[in-house]
């Protein structure tokens, strides 16, 4: 099986000099192709730097870090866009463009994709929002839309582009427990659908069922790994 993340004992630090502070530590991780990960632990225990890391935004500094066969630690500014554009990233708060209407916000995530051609781009992304529940509201703005659907909407952006890779840093947050069950199960079913991978981060013990494994995370360190446990709804 195809390993699309492979960690090997990585370290991270914030800060210069006397302020430098170890956030991460001997982090040793592997996902597989098509595989479904959660990342749970308290609050600054690294979870979401991890997983900026993974995902391009931040440069790895000590270690090993390879995503789709790519090392990403030490990697400069252009070899991190490169990374980038097989993600799909899907943040906390949405993180919409409020300007920008729901089909807008959408087609953006494929215009860095320079091989699309702008039909394909308005059909991908009417398509996408059409499975996520939100064909009535393509010319909605982010203000006119409930925080379930704002979610879906940047559900869709992240998957719009078919990444390899889904990386979703708290998407059931901001959601009741219907919406974020909804969000979730969408997640899964798109995502197996495309084959990709998805690493996720919550604090929502509503939603490990989607899980393939539970990574638990402590003061920076991995402390265990578990396969997830079937819970009925």
């Amino acid at each position: 099986m195809f390993t699309a993340i492979s960690i090997r004992n990585l370290d991270h630090y914030f800060g210069n000099g006397s302020l430098r502070k170890q956030v991460l530590c001997n982090i040793n991780l592997e996902i597989n192709q098509g595989e479904i990960v959660i990342l749970t632990g308290p609050s600054g225990s690294g979870k979401t730097t991890l997983l900026t890391l993974v995902g391009g935004l931040r440069s790895a500094q000590c270690g090993s870090l390879q995503v789709l066969g790519r090392e990403l630690c030490g990697a400069d500014a252009e070899k991190l866009v490169q990374a980038r554009r097989n993600n799909g990233y899907i943040f906390q708060s949405h993180n919409l463009h409020g300007s920008l209407t729901a089909l807008q916000n959408v087609k953006m995530g494929l215009e860095l994709h320079q091989h699309i051609e702008l039909e394909e781009i308005e059909t991908r992304a009417v398509q996408i929002l059409e499975q996520v529940g939100l064909g009535n509201r393509l010319h909605y703005y982010p203000s006119q839309m409930s925080g379930g659907q704002k979610q879906r909407v940047a559900i869709a952006r992240a998957l719009v582009s078919h990444p390899q890779i889904v990386l979703a840093d708290e998407p059931t947050a901001a959601l009741d427990s219907q919406s974020g069950r909804d969000v979730v199960n969408l997640m899964q079913k798109l995502a197996q659908e495309q084959g990709c991978t998805i690493l996720m981060v919550t604090h929502d013990n509503r939603i490990l069922d989607i899980a393939d494994r539970i990574v638990h995370m402590e003061d920076g360190k991995l402390v265990n790994s578990q396969k997830s446990l079937v819970i009925s709804h």
